[in-house]
């Protein structure tokens, strides 16, 4: 292997890009804790910790590129600060020790609460929390001499994807025709990214180097609410759609005072109470890409749960 991809992380986006690379003829190089992954015959997948310099620095190299997929082990400000920032310094000293350009997903957490459309500008300045967290990695990466490119998605979507909004918590729901709640508002418009539009644009961005030490976004269908969503689920799904409730933002705030977890929710609450939209279009046309379109996706993620090794427990639990 005289050059190849590395990855970090087999989570939703970790795995799909592996795959999208794998299947495009590419050598992959797959880094996970456990050394799970997908399986393909060009995916090679490693029992490393990518937040090991010695560890991964071995692996490294002969990498052209670093796809950094890797997240913290829970969902709150104190494990994020912990764990993100000297994990990613670890990966962008590497790569540029190797010669490699380093691309990350990104959040749009370090846009803070909005008031307007999310554009390529305006990141980076929400500060405290997880979304601080997302600030000061931006900055770190903006400040490095490694070559970086951020690719900002909104919620995802899409095959593989659990945790989220629009994952385990939504589809399995309403193809078994139980109550869906949702939190914030069901008629409040909301960006959703399909998580294979957010890997194609990180392989095309790593591999112009005139898109290098940029941020783009995500290539993102136009934005819906949550009911149009669930309505979207359940035609795909080929099933009625399902009664409908809302979990107040307050509600989750009132319920932080004594427990973590809700708390940590409640913090990005403001994405979901009042219109939280990107737009992706100037981003689409440097990378010429298109996002897939809202029915053609949730189409996608509706057949993956309901592939028998994947949905079946959640679908009839």
């Amino acid at each position: 292997m005289s050059s190849f991809h590395l990855v970090t992380g087999a989570g939703p986006v970790g795995a799909t890009l592996a795959l999208q690379l794998a299947d495009a003829g590419e050598q992959v190089r797959l880094l996970t804790r456990s050394g799970s992954g997908p399986e393909h015959p060009a995916i090679d997948r490693r029992s490393v910790d990518a937040s090991d310099r010695a560890a991964f620095a071995h692996q490294a190299r002969g990498a052209a590129t670093i796809h950094h997929c890797m997240h913290g082990s829970r969902y709150d400000a104190r494990t994020w600060k912990e764990e993100l920032p000297a994990a990613e310094r670890v990966v962008l000293d590497v790569a540029g020790e190797v010669g490699a350009v380093v691309v990350f997903p990104e959040s749009l957490y370090s846009y803070g609460q909005v008031d307007s459309t999310m554009t390529e500008t305006g990141y980076g300045r929400a500060h405290g929390g997880k979304l601080g967290v997302r600030t000061e990695l931006l900055a770190a990466r903006e400040a490095h001499t490694t070559p970086t490119i951020s690719v900002a998605a909104s919620d995802f979507y899409g095959p593989r994807v659990r945790t989220a909004h629009a994952g385990e918590r939504l589809v399995p729901t309403v193809l078994a025709g139980k109550t869906m709640r949702v939190i914030g508002s069901l008629d409040e418009p909301h960006s959703f990214t399909y998580v294979p539009d957010l890997t194609r644009a990180m392989i095309v961005a790593a591999a112009d180097d005139t898109l290098w030490n940029s941020f783009l976004l995500a290539p993102t269908a136009p934005a819906l609410t949550q009911r149009e969503l669930v309505a979207a689920v359940a035609a795909a799904g080929g099933v009625d759609v399902p009664r409908m409730s809302v979990l107040p933002v307050g509600l989750l705030r009132a319920f932080g005072v004594v427990s973590r977890g809700m708390r940590e929710l409640a913090e990005t609450g403001y994405m979901f109470d009042r219109p939280f939209v990107m737009d992706s279009s100037r981003s689409e046309t440097r990378l010429g890409l298109t996002a897939t379109s809202i029915t053609e996706g949730i189409a996608e993620t509706v057949r993956w749960w309901r592939e028998p090794s994947v949905g079946q427990t959640a679908l009839h639990g």
